[in-house]
């Protein structure tokens, strides 16, 4: 699966990710380094990948389509937590699922929402 991983997202995530099989692509170290979500969004959609952040500003997305969204959300995030959040996300859901879908990780709970369907 293609993803896009926000500079948010642990380098242990991405090399898990990796390991897994999946396409990565991680703009930390490039010179795309701290562009605006706006950018960011448009890149991902561009390229067909999965967005992983810690940013809930990229809720406002849910009504698009798009190739999926996942929100990692915590009262006291650290790098093991958010990794932790992810994978658990990643093996809940099956590559051909996240297309429309958006799915936010919390503490103890997660909400998810299919464009133009609502929440599950």
């Amino acid at each position: 699966m293609k993803i896009f991983v926000d500079e948010n997202i642990p380098l242990m995530t991405v090399r898990v990710l990796r390991e897994m099989g999946h396409d990565v692509r991680d703009i930390r170290g490039t010179a795309q380094q701290g562009i605006t979500d706006d950018v960011l969004w448009e890149i991902a959609q561009q390229e067909g990948r999965l967005l992983i952040t810690t940013d809930k500003g990229f809720t406002q997305y849910r009504e698009e389509l798009h190739h999926g969204i996942l929100i990692v959300r915590l009262r006291q995030p650290n790098r093991h937590k958010i990794h932790q959040r992810v994978m658990q996300a990643m093996t809940q859901f099956a590559a051909e699922e996240w297309r429309d879908l958006l799915v936010v990780m919390r503490d103890v709970m997660q909400s998810v929402w299919r464009t133009g369907g609502g929440t599950d």
